[in-house]
């Protein structure tokens, strides 16, 4: 009975975590993993170069942060892009030409062609991110952003952990397979995108009306009011009006502290594995642990998370993050290597969804792209810097030094959340929603419980009120929103 019972449950929460999202999100979501698919580049760079080629970790590291510096430059264009021409179009060239860019790389043999085209590589697959984080916003619910985001994040690591482990067999053999099968799987995503994915932007209306999205039957699922300027739907949204939005930006220098931290599990993890005469196919299995954890694990502590203080997730995740790389130091066997992947997984999978969903809320309705750009920015500027630290000091003072530097970074992006969001009124209300004023009957610090949430609804425009069966949405929500301005990735 209580196998039954649990196998109920199970099946009870499969459900109500998958149900109710639009028809479009789920060709996005297949999209992700079939591109996930074919994730060999960013896996086995640094192996390629080292092991392969024969080249030096400090020229490994180069060569990652040039695929970074690619990234970093294509965040701000993609951003634009997304805005100005639409989701579907900047999806379209983004894959398309990662998957060339992709397969031209696998036949590059001088290190200055190698540089080049990894540069190339970095800005074509980074240009696609801003577009599908703005189109989910889009096509999605304000209310069930949060859980749309765990699905992508949980597609992400399904695909990752596929391909992770068997691309680490292929490169054993041939290198220039993995790349070949990535620039193919890429390419199969642009073909997706073309035949199942309508145009998602929002219409620009006149100035102070409510935006419409221009997919059909979802247009009204991503037509809340972001929060991020307080500009009014329709208004013109430039880089400089992201710029100016000082708690936006706050949010974007944290995630920079947190993404380098993460970014080391996929250039100084290996570089350090292979210096400590592991092969490719050990490496590939301890990194498959973080996709494997992540696919067993994503669903069910969203459904946990969700109903928490995200400032403290925020906080707890990003020290968890540094400590579990802090605690690689010690690792000397595949098993121990697989216990820490574990630890900074967990923090990936608590941070992930919380930070995406607080960006989405701090983002105006048409400046999604934009916004989403300078985000996916944080991430690629990671990506540059990364590589440069974790090469120059695993060459000059070995990798226990690395992992040291991992554990002080979690420990002053946990602390940075914390200086910054001490004393905030969590009064605000959810996207699109006006805060409420004492006198209206709602107390100016709102409680993050269920006894807070009948006046928050009741005051609530309809179109924007959270349905029954999420009534713990709201609440959670207003603190997320609240921590914009001092708070800060997949």
């Amino acid at each position: 009975m209580s196998v039954a019972t649990s196998a109920a449950g199970l099946r009870r929460a499969v459900r109500e975590s998958v149900s109710g999202l639009p028809r479009e999100f789920w060709w996005l979501w297949t999209s992700t993993l079939v591109n996930r698919l074919g994730a060999f580049v960013a896996t086995f760079m640094a192996l390629y170069l080292t092991l392969d080629r024969g080249y030096s970790a400090s020229y490994a590291g180069l060569v990652a942060s040039l695929h970074g510096l690619g990234g970093v430059i294509s965040s701000l264009v993609a951003g634009v892009m997304t805005d100005r021409f639409g989701r579907r179009p900047t999806l379209l060239i983004a894959q398309s030409s990662t998957a060339a860019s992709v397969a031209l790389l696998g036949f590059m043999r001088e290190p200055a062609a190698i540089a080049a085209v990894a540069f190339l590589v970095g800005m074509a697959s980074n240009a696609s991110r801003p577009a599908v984080q703005a189109m989910m916003a889009d096509i999605v619910k304000p209310e069930d952003r949060v859980r749309a985001f765990s699905l992508n994040y949980w597609a992400i690591n399904l695909g990752f952990a596929i391909s992770s482990a068997g691309a680490g067999f292929v490169a054993q053999y041939s290198y220039l397979a993995g790349f070949l099968g990535e620039a193919a799987m890429t390419l199969a995503c642009a073909v997706l995108v073309f035949l199942k994915l309508p145009e998602s932007r929002p219409e620009r209306g006149p100035a102070g009306a409510p935006a419409r999205a221009t997919a059909g039957k979802n247009g009204g699922a991503g037509a809340g009011t972001g929060t991020g300027t307080g500009s009014a739907p329709g208004a013109s949204i430039g880089m400089g009006t992201v710029l100016r939005d000082g708690r936006f930006m706050s949010v974007v220098s944290l995630s920079f502290v947190v993404a380098l931290i993460f970014q080391q599990g996929f250039v100084g993890l290996p570089v350090a594995m292979g210096a400590d005469g592991f092969t490719s196919a050990d490496y590939g299995f301890a990194i498959a642990v973080n996709g494997v954890l992540i696919v067993v694990m994503q669903i069910p502590v969203t459904r946990f998370i969700q109903h928490r203080d995200p400032r403290r997730l925020l906080i707890v995740s990003s020290v968890l993050a540094g400590y579990g790389f802090g605690l690689t130091a010690f690792a000397g066997s595949i098993a121990v290597y697989a216990l820490t992947v574990c630890v900074w997984s967990l923090a990936e999978i608590v941070n992930a969804p919380t930070q995406t969903g607080l960006v989405v809320r701090l983002s105006p309705v048409h400046g999604r792209g934009r916004y989403q750009g300078m985000y996916t920015m944080s991430w690629s500027v990671a990506a540059l810097v990364a590589p440069l630290m974790s090469g120059l000091v695993i060459d000059r003072f070995g990798a226990a030094w690395l992992w040291g530097a991992c554990a002080v970074l979690g420990t002053v992006a946990g602390a940075g959340y914390w200086l910054l969001m001490r004393g905030l009124d969590l009064d605000e209300g959810t996207e699109g929603v006006p805060a409420k004023k004492p006198t209206e009957g709602v107390p100016a610090k709102t409680p993050a419980g269920p006894s807070a949430e009948v006046p928050a609804e009741a005051e609530a425009p309809a179109e924007t009120a959270a349905p029954a069966e999420v009534p713990v949405r709201t609440p959670a929500e207003a603190p997320v929103k609240a921590a914009a301005p001092e708070a800060g990735a997949a």
